[in-house]
């Protein structure tokens, strides 16, 4: 009778048998080698298909059954707790019977994290807590790094800044915002909205192991859907990346042209009027240049478009030095720059053949407003960088001024906005690097990130760098 027991729990699943449900290698569990950040694909096969993390030394093995990777790993170096990244339940092999114990719950946490709606609302409000990592480093969720696998620091950036803008961030915390939009058969494109909903839940993860994310997925999902324009081993430039991202994130969720058809549009479309007229060649004279003025190509043109960013024109660099051979550096306002949108300034531009004349007049003014600041231009020999220095305040921004005059009369309280996110390159065009500084608005802190670096930083010192991307945020007394 006695040998008759012993045999069965090897056979029988732990279900009928609640004795065998506990573990006795559950100490050799190792939390420190545990990353759940990369692709869930056997590291032997390579198959996505029924993959197990061991987590005794965190590698990734495919099945569970006596001639698997899994089960020959568990035999050849006695690793014997796996848990299914698919199903979330942990098994022992080679005996393979199901492991039910709730001391593996923060494992469980930390591969897919969850947060409830008083959660999400109270991230902004209360008082943040720092967490500790197994390591017992502190940490505050939210504020974590982001490894830079070699060159994607320019999507690093990107993804840092969008973290923090709240209404995208609670939205993709919670997976069932977004798992109730059908796809078509065969649309893989929606992976890329699950991969960014996993990175920021991870960055929120009041619970993590380690003290820092690797994007590895997300970006795996980018290179794969911008077929290879944006690229992990070389350096691109964030304004590209930010401007396919939240368009593709926006047709991926079901976005088309209406100003409310997505969470992305919601949050960063604005309006404007583009007001257009075609300038006749110079070398004309006045008689003919009046007759060309008179037909339809050369009258005043009228366009309402949307935005989801403006771009600033930095004035050009001074050409020579000081008095006392030395450069200066050029300073400029930032309501200087957002002159060009106050729908009188005209700017010329000029195709291959024909020169226009351009006024922008914004018509509405979205939630968040995104400011590309153009610092590089690209001529036929060579990429330059304008090192000119954007003067802004942080707070109360007021973009009032750009509006038309009906806009402007009829949103008098809401053009105040105040700073979220602020993307700076350093160094040369081409070989430069990118942080970006960030407000955590509970304590109102803001941090500086490069990669896996952050430390706190003055707002004062933020003025003082070579802003590329700003996010401005409409202000809560507006």
């Amino acid at each position: 009778m006695h040998q008759l027991n012993t045999k069965i729990p090897t056979e029988t699943p732990s279900v009928f048998n609640p004795k065998y449900r506990v573990c006795p290698y559950l100490d050799t569990i190792n939390r420190n080698l545990l990353d759940f950040d990369f692709e869930k694909l056997c590291s032997i096969s390579l198959t996505r298909i029924n993959v197990y993390a061991c987590l005794v030394c965190g590698k990734y093995f495919q099945g569970r059954g006596t001639n698997t990777h899994a089960y020959t790993h568990s035999v050849g170096e006695a690793h014997h707790v796996f848990l299914n990244l698919h199903t979330l339940r942990f098994y022992c092999l080679p005996d393979n019977y199901e492991i039910i114990d709730s001391s593996l719950d923060d494992i469980k946490y930390v591969l897919n994290p969850t947060f409830l709606r008083n959660e999400i609302s109270k991230l902004d409000q209360l008082q943040p807590k720092h967490s500790r990592t197994v390591d017992g480093v502190l940490y505050l969720p939210g504020v974590v790094g982001l490894n830079n696998i070699k060159a994607n620091d320019y999507c690093n950036v990107v993804l840092h800044a969008l973290s923090h803008v709240s209404p995208l961030r609670d939205y993709f915390l919670r997976e069932q915002s977004y798992a109730s939009i059908k796809r078509p058969p065969g649309d893989s494109m929606f992976t890329l909205v699950q991969r960014f909903g996993e990175l920021m839940r991870k960055m929120w993860n009041p619970r993590n192991f380690k003290a820092h994310v690797s994007p590895h997925e997300m970006l795996q999902a980018v290179v794969l859907w911008s077929s290879k324009r944006f690229q992990i081993t070389e350096q691109g430039d964030p304004i590209d990346f930010l401007s396919w991202f939240l368009n593709t994130l926006h047709r991926a969720l079901k976005g088309n042209k209406q100003p409310n058809s997505s969470i992305l549009y919601k949050i960063f479309l604005g309006e404007m009027k583009i007001y257009t007229r075609k300038i006749p060649p110079v070398e004309l004279d006045d008689a003919a240049k009046q007759q060309l003025l008179a037909t339809d190509e050369y009258k005043h043109q009228v366009e309402h478009t949307n935005f989801i960013y403006l771009t600033c024109d930095l004035p050009p660099p001074p050409l020579f030095t000081d008095e006392f051979r030395e450069n200066i550096i050029p300073q400029v306002n930032l309501y200087q720059l957002l002159g060009k949108f106050n729908g009188s300034a005209e700017k010329e531009y000029k195709t291959y053949k024909d020169n226009f004349m351009k006024r922008f007049e914004i018509t509405r003014l979205p939630q968040f407003i995104i400011l590309y600041i153009k610092r590089f231009t690209k001529n036929t020999f060579f990429l330059e960088k304008n090192p000119t220095i954007v003067n802004f305040p942080i707070k109360n921004v007021d973009f009032g001024d750009i509006l038309g005059m009906k806009q402007r009369d009829k949103s008098l309280n809401d053009t105040k906005y105040n700073l979220v996110a602020n993307i700076v390159h350093d160094g040369d065009p081409k070989k430069g690097t990118y942080r970006v500084h960030i407000l955590h608005k509970a304590n109102g802190q803001w941090y500086e990130m490069q990669d896996l670096h952050v430390t706190e930083i003055l707002p004062q010192m933020i003025t003082l760098t070579e802003s590329y991307i700003q996010i401005y945020e409409r202000s809560a007394d507006s």
